[in-house]
Order: C-alpha cells, then sequence, then structure tokens
C-alpha cells in the first residue's frame, strides 16, 4: 500500500480528526493546487476519497473518515493519469478492473496500467503480469505475463517474485528451472511471503533445485506456518508438511532448525 507524502500527510493530520469534510487550510492550498492541474495534487487529493490508498497507520489510528468516494476519486485520478502521473494511473487501473467508481472495463485497466507499468510502476507492472497469466482484458500470455512479473520482482515487488518463481517451476512462460524457482522464492520468503516460504521449504525437504536440507526445509516450513491462522491459509497443510520434514530429524537437527528460525524472525523484526 503507498505511503502518504508528506502534504498528504500534514493534510490527514489536520483533517482526519475531525472529518475529511471540515475544510482545512491544508485542504484548501491542496485544492487550489488541484484545480490549477499540478498532477501530484490531484493524485494527492483523489487518495484522500481512496480508502485503498491511504496509508494502514492513518487507518488504525482511530481516525474518522467519513468522505471516501470512489467517484470522486476517480475523478481526480483521471485528471492526474491524463498528464502521465504514473502512480494515478495505476490506481485507476484498479477503479475500472474492479468497478470503483466506474463501470468495470477490464480493457480500460490494461490501458491504465500498461501506461505506469512502462514508466516503471511495479505494482501495474505485477498487475499487467497477472492479467496476461489468467487472460483478462487481454489474450492468455505465459510470456508476457513472465515478463511483466519479471520487471516488478526486480524491483523488489514480493508477490511477483512468488510468482515468477512458481512459472519457472512449472515452465509457463520461460523454461523450466528449477534453480530458478528457488532463486524467485527465496526472494520472495526473505520479504515473509508466506506461500513462497512455504515452497522453498518443500523443495529443501526434496532437494529440488538445490540441495536436500531437512535443517532448512523446517526452518521455511516453521517460519511458513507462523505466518498463518488456523482459520484458514493453509495452515493444517503447511503444519503436516513441517511434521513430515520433522519426522526425518534427529534432536540436534531439529534444535538448529528452530533456532535458525527464531534468528530469521528477530532479523526481520527490527526491519
Amino acid at each position: 500500500m503507498r505511503l502518504l507524502s508528506p502534504l498528504l500527510a500534514v493534510v490527514v493530520a489536520l483533517s482526519f480528526v475531525a472529518s475529511l469534510r471540515a475544510q482545512t487550510p491544508a485542504i484548501d492550498a491542496l485544492r487550489v493546487l488541484a484545480d490549477q492541474g499540478d498532477p501530484d495534487a490531484q493524485y494527492e487529493f483523489g487518495c484522500m476519497h481512496d480508502v485503498g490508498c491511504l496509508d494502514e497507520a492513518v487507518l488504525s489510528n482511530g481516525l474518522e473518515i467519513d468522505s471516501m468516494d470512489d467517484a470522486e476519486a476517480g475523478h481526480w485520478y483521471r485528471l492526474a493519469a491524463d498528464q502521465g502521473h504514473a502512480a494515478a494511473q495505476s490506481r485507476l487501473g484498479d477503479f475500472y478492473h474492479f468497478g470503483y467508481g466506474v463501470p468495470r472495463d477490464y480493457a480500460e485497466a490494461m490501458r491504465w496500467y500498461r501506461s505506469a507499468a512502462v514508466q516503471g510502476g511495479a505494482v501495474a507492472q505485477y498487475n499487467l503480469g497477472v492479467s496476461y497469466a489468467i487472460g483478462r482484458g487481454v489474450p492468455l500470455d505465459d510470456v508476457e505475463a513472465a515478463r511483466w512479473y519479471r520487471r516488478a520482482a526486480d524491483q523488489g515487488y514480493t508477490v511477483a517474485q512468488y510468482n515468477l518463481g512458481n512459472l519457472y517451476a512449472t515452465g509457463r512462460g520461460v523454461p523450466q528451472d528449477d534453480v530458478e524457482a528457488v532463486r524467485w522464492y527465496r526472494f520472495a520468503a526473505e520479504q515473509g511471503h508466506a506461500d513462497a516460504q512455504w515452497n522453498l521449504g518443500l523443495m529443501y525437504e526434496v532437494g529440488i533445485g538445490i540441495p536436500q536440507d531437512y535443517v532448512a526445509a523446517h526452518m521455511w516450513l516453521h517460519l511458513s506456518a507462523s505466518r498463518r491462522t488456523s482459520a484458514g491459509g493453509n495452515l493444517d497443510l503447511v503444519a503436516h508438511d513441517r511434521a513430515r520434514v520433522e519426522s526425518k530429524m534427529n534432536t540436534g537437527q531439529f534444535a538448529e532448525a528452530q533456532r535458525l528460525a527464531r534468528e530469521w524472525n528477530a532479523r526481520h523484526s527490527r526491519n
């Protein structure tokens, strides 16, 4: 989720406690810039009406939000998008994809995703990849899916790294390559992607694309399980896989796997 710009952070701090409808000087100043055609201000003004754009820290602080308006957000996003604002183009693509404030139109979503993607927007690149992978708004094309996933993955976009790993594991759109699958799963797993951790653990267990290592397998499966809940998220399946690996380990190996998992969590809790 996109972080708020410094300008919008000031606006939010000043206005959300009472209501976004309360016209503060900061909001008025932003509106003047938007009305004058400033694409950054237009994007930020659209973001103020779009709950999907707001910073999670704002939403978790108990601040009142009562002016979310998809049509209003879409209006400002389009003004900014028409001037080439990549983030606005990407979010406008979402609006058309999901039908937020506009009629759902996958082809139009693709047009805006592509405009943002060619400017380097990782989220838009990922969304293009998904669209090609499932044939939504464009013909199904695994090669194009892999191309756009790679561009997003190269920027560190976690779910694109995971999806690219899946393509290498199955040979869809790229030559089948277990070593490459492991590489991309590892990138995503190190960022905390639970399914990438699951797949990486299974590959360590069997020795696919990487030397067999029960300690590493258990560590990754344990980390994956710890990111799931009993209510869903395949916890039972991951726990079953972890137990199977554990049955193949001696006491020392199990202790080492637990130690590595604790150290991984400690490192990543500081990030």
